[in-house]
């Protein structure tokens, strides 16, 4: 229990999870040029290589969710971080992040990386990362440069 929710594993083909996620991914195709979404659908959120977890009230609500995927390289990305409208301002994101960042120092990496974006909406997300450690990075991955990416990184 983290605050006042639960952070598991989950599944990203839960019918809550899928809303969740829909969300997400209008919001970045509204907000971001089409070459710069990277944002993840539940079939992408499914593979191995990634940790999905989702944030829940005591009752079962669905709070929030995100994921981390395993670069093969002794690091790690997060992914698809969301916390549903009606729970912003709980502290579900430090919530979820905390616990990504535990997965990763757990897995022995050497440093958890992100992608995000520059406008204006993604504002909140980065203050959220620099208060857990991030800094500035470079692109990654297999990302390019780009106005529109930000990218930050949590040596570990």
């Amino acid at each position: 229990m983290a605050g006042r929710c639960l952070i598991a594993p989950g599944s990203p083909f839960e019918p809550d999870v899928l809303v969740l996620l829909q969300e997400h991914l209008t919001d970045m195709r509204r907000t971001s040029p089409p070459e710069s979404v990277h944002a993840l659908d539940a079939a992408g959120l499914a593979i191995p290589e990634v940790r999905f977890l989702t944030a829940r009230d005591a009752d079962g609500t669905l709070l929030g969710c995100g994921a981390v995927k395993d670069l093969g390289d002794g690091t790690g990305e997060v992914k698809s971080m969301r916390t549903a409208e009606a729970a912003r301002g709980r502290g579900v994101a430090a919530a979820v992040v905390a616990e990504l960042v535990a997965h990763a120092r757990s897995r022995g990496w050497t440093a958890l990386r992100l992608e995000t974006g520059t406008q204006p909406f993604f504002e909140p997300a980065v203050r959220l990362y620099l208060r857990h450690g991030f800094t500035p990075c470079g692109p990654f991955a297999g990302y390019r440069d780009d106005p529109s990416s930000r990218y930050l990184e949590l040596r570990l």
